[in-house]
């Protein structure tokens, strides 16, 4: 394969495991409501964030991540390395005077957006081609730098009239990428591949100043993460390795990212080392119509109330930008048939082999086959009709040799199988049993309302009410 050729099956390869390394880059770029004004933005870039080394030893963020892996390339192969990561380019917003100068201000406000200060995310890239056979030994060290920059651009009303400006400026950053491997003992010829990203800027916080995060972050490697494609061979898994591997894989140190199998499902020639953690050959899902940012995002969730947002609240999101407007257009222009398939999708299904069904619905124990050939029970895992025989406002069950029901008083006592913080908190407080529920499982929930709760009455009402099982109380009086 000539370097050409092997360039461009590289950049396909790449191209693949950018739409989920996309993902990775710009995770909690702008949270909904994707307004710069918004409580939650204004702590942003919190992955990957390789800060200055000055930085780092004055907080609990870090300069450098650390890959290792496990490959088994073929004679002659190379190793394409694309390093990933977002700059800060913090904007100023500037309003034109008479003079013909222009003036810092707060806001800026047009027709169909409030332009205000914002830190925007640039994306870059650092390029590393290298046979393996450069790599073992001392490897291959390979320093970038960008310049810092100043960019304006002219802010115009309707008329096409010059009303402001957005200044842009970006500070210098520099980093080295790392890249070694040793070949490890064993009848295979495997390799472990070590690729170190650092941010190597000797920005120092301002001498008399308390550390500000804020200060370095536009010197800073945000959301960084490495793509790593081999010409001829493949990686192994890190996350279900083959048996003979499980010991070398063990051994691997990964510090502050993680390698996985991406790109084409069954691949094994492509690594992504991301500072979140994923599963090999991770995906898109099909039916997100687009990017929306906001960290764990639920497309549903966040389309519905992005599109509910007020109109003013729509032109501050559009003011804060490119990326937060292309939201919001998207929520407003989403059509019922793509909102409508956001709502779920069953990726567990798998088929199943086995000899057909004979001619006509044949009656077995489990009951009849449905018009698809899977067995269908003769009754439904669930019937109401089935649970007329409990009343949750009579039922009583009895714990600690006390008949407890609706209307008992009762001491919360949590435990750790099954509790989780928001239970703990009310260990020792008092409550009174509303219901005795029982699920399908055959277990026995105690409905209750904790004294003192200033809501209980709208708990009542609603019918929404704390769960507890009889081991989690302590009957305090008798009723029955």
């Amino acid at each position: 394969m000539t370097v050409t050729a092997f360039a461009s099956d590289t950049e396909k390869r790449f191209a693949f495991a950018r739409q989920v390394a996309d993902a990775v880059l710009f995770e909690g770029y702008v949270l909904y409501p994707y307004r710069a004004s918004a409580a939650k933005n204004r702590l942003r870039w919190q992955f990957g964030v390789l800060v200055p080394p000055a930085w780092g030893a004055a907080c609990e963020e870090h300069d450098f991540q650390h890959t290792e892996c496990l490959m088994e390339p073929k004679a002659g192969a190379t190793l394409s390395v694309e390093v990933r990561f977002l700059r800060a380019r913090r904007r100023t917003v500037q309003r034109a005077r008479p003079d013909g100068g222009f003036e810092t201000v707060p806001e800026l406000r047009l027709d169909d957006r409030v332009l205000v200060p914002w830190d925007e995310g640039d994306e870059e890239r650092v390029e590393v081609v290298a046979s393996v056979d450069e790599l073992i030994g001392d490897g291959v060290t390979h320093p970038f730098r960008r310049p810092a920059r100043e960019d304006t651009e002219p802010v115009l009303d309707a008329s096409g009239k010059t009303i402001g400006r957005l200044v842009r400026t970006c500070e210098e950053i520099s980093g080295t990428l790392r890249l070694s491997a040793r070949e490890l003992d064993g009848p295979y010829r495997t390799l472990r591949l070590t690729a170190v990203v650092e941010n190597t800027s000797g920005w120092t916080p301002p001498a008399g100043r308390a550390a500000d995060r804020d200060a370095a972050l536009p010197h800073s490697l945000v959301a960084s993460h490495l793509l790593m494609a081999l010409s001829a061979g493949s990686f192994l898994s890190m996350t279900d390795p083959p048996e003979w591997a499980k010991g070398a894989v063990a051994a691997c140190r990964n510090l502050h990212t993680w390698p996985v199998l991406a790109g084409e499902p069954g691949s094994a020639d492509l690594v992504l080392s991301s500072p979140i953690i994923l599963e090999d050959h991770p995906a898109i899902a099909p039916e997100s119509p687009g990017a929306l940012y906001d960290a764990t995002e639920i497309d549903e969730i966040l389309a519905l109330r992005t599109a509910a947002l007020t109109d003013e609240e729509k032109r501050e999101a559009r003011g804060t930008d490119e990326r937060a407007a292309a939201v919001i257009d998207l929520a407003d222009s989403m059509p019922a048939e793509v909102l409508e398939r956001l709502h779920g999708a069953v990726r567990s299904l798998r088929e199943v082999t086995g000899p057909g069904p004979g001619p006509g619905p044949v009656a077995s124990a489990g009951g009849f086959p449905d018009e698809y050939g899977v067995q269908r029970p003769d009754t439904p895992w669930w019937d109401p009709a089935s649970d007329t025989g409990f009343d949750p406002e009579q039922d009583r069950v009895v714990v600690e040799g006390r008949s407890v029901g609706k209307g008992s008083r009762v001491e919360l006592r949590p435990g750790l199988r099954h509790t989780d913080a928001q239970d703990i908190f009310l260990r020792g407080r008092t409550a009174k049993v509303e219901a005795v529920l029982h699920d399908v499982d055959g277990l026995v929930h105690l409905a209750v309302t904790v004294e003192g709760d200033p809501g209980a009455d709208i708990r009542r009402e609603q019918g929404r009410f704390l769960y507890f099982q009889p081991d989690e109380i302590t009957p305090l009086e008798d009723d029955v």
